[in-house]
């Protein structure tokens, strides 16, 4: 249904993305995926032999580096994925997880991580995080970015919409996406800078320094304090706007400057489309 609507022609099989690929041989040069999170009945224990397992055996209770290794699996030699996965693949070391995120990323695989910010899907309420993979990270459409991973750190992005949910405004997504565009110096993306709370271009050495977790916040920092007090001064206002409509008082917005923050300490830091994944008996599709 969503080719169709898109317009983009697509071969679409019934089969299952484990035990039944039915697009063994396909490369991809771009994957995009959000696959189900946390899946405990995926039937590992059928595959331990399977040759996508480059980088480690998955647990057969959680099939977050399954799906991982499928796509990379699925690259071409210069191909690029980006993927949604639950918070926990960014840090857990359970079941030989952490010693699989550390195979990828030593293999200089791993290009980008984006943290998420809460309550942003309607269907679940556990936290998201973006990963973004590189096959050849060095292939001369980029700048050669071996040896260094980007965190961005978008947990405080984004609005919300209702008492349960946020969205990410317009504003938001361009400059997640600049930023990334610009530390893969692409042409006309502008220079790319670390930002304190929110972005950081880290060496393989110090993400091995963190036992290669991959979890934004302890890479970029505390935000900075001019910029923390800018933001306080913002709501403030809003609170003022909003207590003058609705009481005539500006009493909620007095309270909120009373609660701007002061000293708050800073930390000093220096083609062939893709294959969209599916669950067990569902449907795999590719457009060649």
């Amino acid at each position: 249904m969503n080719l169709a609507i898109r317009g983009i022609d697509g071969q679409i099989a019934q089969g299952d993305t484990f035990h039944n690929n039915r697009h063994p041989d396909l490369r991809a040069d771009f994957i995009l995926a959000n696959p189900p999170f946390n899946v405990s009945d995926w039937g590992g224990e059928r595959l331990r032999d399977d040759r996508r397992w480059r980088y480690g055996v998955p647990p057969a209770g959680n099939a977050n580096f399954a799906w991982v290794q499928h796509i990379v699996h699925h690259l071409a030699p210069a191909g690029v994925a980006g993927f949604v996965l639950a918070n926990g693949s960014m840090s857990s070391n359970q079941s030989g997880e952490g010693e699989i995120r550390k195979n990828l990323i030593e293999a200089n695989l791993v290009d980008c991580m984006v943290a998420l910010p809460g309550q942003l899907f309607y269907s679940t309420q556990i936290p998201a995080c973006l990963w973004f993979l590189a096959r050849d990270r060095k292939n001369g459409k980029f700048r050669d970015r071996r040896g260094q991973v980007l965190f961005i750190d978008a947990r405080k992005l984004g609005r919300m919409v209702d008492r349960t949910h946020r969205e990410l405004t317009e504003e938001d997504i361009t400059r997640i996406a600049s930023t990334y565009h610009a530390w893969r110096r692409e042409k006309d993306a502008g220079e790319y800078e670390d930002v304190a709370g929110f972005c950081k271009s880290a060496p393989l050495e110090e993400v091995r320094k963190h036992g290669h977790v991959l979890t934004p916040g302890r890479y970029v920092g505390a935000e900075a304090q001019e910029a923390m007090a800018n933001r306080s001064r913002r709501r403030c206002g809003a609170a003022h706007r909003d207590a003058a409509r609705a009481a005539g008082r500006g009493s909620e917005a007095e309270r909120c400057n009373r609660q701007e923050p002061k000293g708050v300490g800073v930390w000093q830091v220096g083609s062939k489309m893709a294959v969209p994944l599916s669950g067990r008996n569902s449907r795999n599709c590719s457009r060649r």
